[in-house]
């Protein structure tokens, strides 16, 4: 065991008797550094349910076919993704990707219930600037497929699109951490609410993916009860799965199909 994972390990064990903030700290890995918007990207500020200032791009063309509302993974912020972000709006597809508080620009500090309030905002303020709610796909990566799901379940929308998302956060851990896996509790279910979804799915993930394996998102697409779409992207991993234009055009061409525009 490397020194890094055995802190790791002990101070969870400590954490374990202390409240969800503690925990929190090792769920959230939030990059503060986010660049100028790039040339056709403009920003976009939010305003939460309690007070929160978030910080957002949104690239798109003038009449998209769909918007992808995009949340995405634990680690990072939104200028991580930015050429991906540029190949869906070559895609024909408009993109609000928004920063949860605590990352990038935004304010505050995250947690699972901000992280929910961060994209219940981001999705009211889609809704705010015209785009009707069926022509949204909410759309995440990793630990913002579980935040993608559970938005899903409380605001209508198209359909929604989820890469190297797992089942919930304790089954990730277990794949790491074994027995420590307990400390998660149940937070990030996604497998307790896929099952409430009225809209179309769309589960992506790499088959070499050693973070989250890809049995989890064959777990969490099999407990949906509505139409699934399954995509495996041969050959990547947690990190490198966008760099497949294939991915690419299958999340595009779900979100023409799902907002009415094939």
């Amino acid at each position: 065991m490397t020194p890094s994972r055995a802190t790791l390990l002990l101070a969870l064990l400590v954490a374990v008797r202390c409240e969800g903030a503690v925990l929190d700290a090792f769920v959230f890995f939030p990059d503060r550094h986010v660049p100028a918007a790039p040339a056709g990207i403009e920003d976009r500020w939010i305003t939460t349910a309690d007070g929160v200032r978030l910080h957002a791009w949104y690239g798109g063309p003038a009449a998209p076919a769909a918007t992808l509302l995009w949340s995405h993974g634990n680690a990072g912020n939104i200028a991580d993704r930015v050429d991906v972000l540029r190949a869906f709006v070559a895609r024909g597809l408009g993109v609000l990707a928004y920063d949860y508080r605590g990352y990038g620009r935004s304010d505050g500090r995250p947690s699972e219930a901000g992280v929910s309030r961060d994209a219940e905002a981001a999705f009211d303020a889609l809704v705010a600037a015209g785009v009707p709610p069926g022509r949204i796909v909410c759309f995440g990566e990793s630990l913002g497929g579980a935040v993608s799901i559970d938005l899903a379940t409380r605001r209508p929308c198209a359909g929604v699109a989820v890469v190297s998302t797992f089942t919930r956060l304790r089954d990730v851990a277990r794949v790491h951490y074994g027995p420590l896996a307990v400390l998660a509790g149940d937070r990030f279910d996604a497998l307790a609410r896929v099952g409430l979804l009225r809209v179309p799915l769309l589960v992506a993930h790499g088959d070499r993916d050693d973070i989250v394996p890809i049995d989890l998102g064959r777990r969490l697409a099999a407990a949906a009860s509505v139409p699934v779409r399954f995509v495996v992207v041969p050959g990547r991993g947690h990190n490198d799965v966008f760099d497949d234009p294939a991915l690419l055009d299958a999340v595009a061409a779900f979100a023409r199909e799902t907002a009415g525009h094939p």
